[in-house]
């Protein structure tokens, strides 16, 4: 039988005709109503003819490619029985079922191997394609699984390959190659995604950019250790590749047992990177577990760091409450011990030298100035410099001879008794403290045990600290952004995106974390002038622009403010609010502009009849007048008056006049979404390291 899954401009045509594994005859853009003679016709026509020095049958790549069918490229599945000798896994087609217009269920089975192999496929009404495989070891001893992977084709014009990589405070950075023969593969051993991820691997047309190009993108929604590859044979396939890395003997299956994959997210588009995003967002927003506006809030870390005590926090939420943030959340240095980050990180009790009345005092300053109140946790790290480490290094991971990273070591959930205290001692704080908000941290790689029941129990656990506290929201903060994944975005309500606030990094760290989540999952914080992780010092309207697109926030001493900043803060907040159903619910655009030192970005109205942009200076620009702002996403039937919006200090721009339209007393500008989007406006000459924002509203 034939298969055509159809949504949002994507097709997929799976031809399960047997006798082997099913293969996916077409995966991108939408082909339009199919008869079933017209898709018989179609996947008759697609069987390639046999070649020279080659197998003597034609070759088809299946849903799992292996050897045994002549694949010689990286293999969707493998595994071992002990003692069986070699395995030459080879699936044959079982059955079939749809669940559905668009999902299907395929079952395959290998005899003479004993295993069963399910894999679901299913294409989302915004276009977004699942993919993920179970196992069933349906033998008598065990099998000891390798791999069980996503394996898509992709044409042969998909000849350049975007990813990732980044490193601590630097997340996001992208890179870009030439897909030649062989296997471009990125693989993580961290325990986590890492601050090096490859998190969304994109094949396009060469030359792809935001708003032109056709891509094929593939993501695992996995928050362990993986593998994602691109790979062109010279056989003659391409394909995208994804799957969890599984470490030899981590994945043994005893008779009967299953393993399903995490799942595969994949994405085609044929208007660029901004394409992708069109339909990721919306399908993130169908399940997201983010529910309401998203709060401005203060976060304590670079405002104190250890230095706690409540007139010292007292003077900060009075601070805070002045400028209109709306949560309150204090970070590391409240727990027994906790002087630095060498000690008592574990040991999840209120200091009582620092807090003797517990946290009772702080809790009601912050709620009686009508803020909620968030907590810091890292309850997968323990320092051995703790009563917790004392008491149970049964329950740390690894080796006791493996370094640690930065004075930490790791516990490991897996252990029932570790999970059940920490279960306890989460759910004792949040039965204790109207806690609203856990800023849940993870600051460094495991570097030993099994990533994949790590990852397994830590999901439970959150499962399980969500249950006991509905309506907790939680922050997944990894040292920054190295761990996000739509694995842990299913349990959290928002990421911090990295652990530098210097706005020209955060500039290139949000626009291409936006490629892939939401920008109300992304926290974006103001701090302060010099930039903590870089010592860069930036202006205050630049930081206040750069971080009002996402989830919003504070990490600054607001009482080394002067009033002047603290009523400039204000206003952003203001602006914020009024403007953030907007900024967390439309469309997420970039233009690809002809400098890279010019950068606009914004965000439209799903309906079209509202937007705010920002045009970025990071650097000098290439011409003494910049290429015109052209607002992309616009309804071009539309009229919009475009403004000017200030947030904090204007922009700093090195110019005698200004363009027309943006002089003092300049006619209000009104004109088509067309026009503003192909002719566009002359730009201001902002100085490197300056931002200017613009609204338009329909009229």
């Amino acid at each position: 039988m034939i298969h055509h899954l159809r949504a949002a401009g994507t097709s997929l045509i799976l031809d399960a005709t047997g006798p082997g594994a099913p293969v996916i005859v077409h995966w991108g853009a939408d082909l339009g109503e199919l008869t079933d003679p017209e898709l018989q016709t179609l996947a008759a026509a697609s069987v390639p003819p046999v070649g020279p020095s080659s197998i003597d049958s034609p070759l088809r790549l299946s849903l799992l490619p292996t050897l045994h069918e002549g694949w010689s490229g990286r293999p969707g599945l493998g595994g071992f029985r002990p003692g069986a000798g070699h395995t030459d896994l080879a699936l044959e087609l079982v059955d079939v079922r749809a669940r559905g217009a668009n999902a299907v269920t395929v079952e395959m089975t290998d005899a003479a191997a004993s295993v069963t192999v399910a894999t679901e496929l299913e294409l989302t009404v915004q276009g977004v394609l699942r993919l993920r495989h179970t196992l069933t070891n349906t033998g008598h001893s065990g099998f000891e699984l390798a791999g069980l992977d996503a394996i898509l084709p992709v044409p042969d014009r998909a000849g350049e390959i975007l990813d990732f990589t980044g490193l601590w405070s630097h997340e996001r950075r992208p890179q870009r190659s030439t897909l030649g023969h062989g296997v471009w593969s990125r693989e993580s051993r961290h325990g986590r995604p890492g601050h090096d991820d490859s998190y969304l691997t994109v094949a396009g047309t060469p030359g792809f950019g935001f708003r032109h190009g056709e891509v094929w993108a593939v993501h695992l929604a996995w928050s362990g250790d993986k593998r994602v590859w691109a790979e062109r044979s010279a056989l003659g396939y391409a394909v995208l590749g994804a799957g969890e890395l599984l470490a030899p003997g981590e994945l043994s299956l005893g008779a009967g047992e299953s393993y399903t994959s995490p799942w595969t997210v994949a994405v085609y588009s044929d208007t660029g990177l901004d394409g992708l995003s069109a339909r990721l967002h919306p399908w993130i927003r169908s399940w997201s577990t983010v529910r309401g506006p998203r709060p401005v809030l203060l976060n304590t870390w670079e405002a104190v760091y250890f230095d706690h005590d409540l007139e010292t926090l007292g003077r900060l939420v009075d601070a805070a409450a002045r400028v209109g943030v709306e949560r309150f959340v204090l970070d590391d240095g409240w727990f027994s011990g906790r002087t630095d980050d060498q000690r008592a990180l574990g040991d999840w009790f209120v200091d009582a030298a620092k807090w003797p009345e517990g946290l009772h005092p702080l809790v009601r300053r912050v709620t009686d100035a009508g803020l909620d109140f968030g907590l810091w946790v890292e309850p997968e790290m323990v320092n051995p410099d703790s009563d917790l480490a004392r008491a149970h290094p049964d329950w740390l991971l690894g080796s006791a001879a493996a370094p640690t990273w930065r004075g930490q070591r790791v516990l490991d959930l897996g252990n029932p008794d570790a999970f059940a205290w920490l279960l306890e001692r989460l759910t004792a704080l949040l039965a204790e403290y109207p806690i609203s908000y856990l800023k849940w941290d993870h600051n460094r790689d495991l570097l030993g045990g099994s990533a994949h029941r790590q990852t397994a129990a830590l999901y439970r656990l959150i499962d399980a600290v969500r249950a006991a506290q509905p309506g907790l929201e939680i922050e997944s903060c990894a040292s920054g952004g190295a761990r996000i994944d739509l694995g842990i975005l299913e349990r959290v309500d928002r990421v911090w995106t990295s652990d530098t606030n210097d706005p020209l990094e955060r500039q290139q760290i949000q626009r291409y974390t936006s490629v892939l989540v939401p920008p109300e999952y992304l926290g974006g914080h103001l701090g302060a002038a010099t930039a903590h992780t870089t010592g860069r010092t930036s202006a205050l309207g630049f930081r206040l622009a750069t971080a009002l697109f996402g989830s919003a926030g504070i990490e600054w001493d607001l009482t080394q403010a002067s009033p002047a900043e603290l009523d400039q803060i204000a206003a952003w907040i203001a602006v914020y609010k009024e403007r953030r159903a907007l900024l967390h619910s439309g469309v997420v655009v970039h233009t690809d502009g002809s400098d890279p030192a010019i950068e606009l970005h914004g965000v439209v109205a799903a309906d079209a009849s509202s937007a705010v942009f920002a045009q970025v200076a990071l650097a000098a620009p290439r011409a003494a007048l910049p290429a015109p702002i052209r607002f992309a996403g616009l309804d071009p039937e539309r009229r919009y008056r475009v403004q000017a919006l200030l947030v904090g200090p204007a922009p700093h721009a090195m110019q005698t006049v200004p363009p027309a339209w943006l002089a003092q007393g300049a006619a209000e500008l009104v004109l088509t979404g067309a026009v503003l989007s192909r002719v566009g406006l002359p730009a201001p000459l902002l100085t490197p390291e300056q931002a200017a924002l613009f609204t338009l509203d329909a009229v």
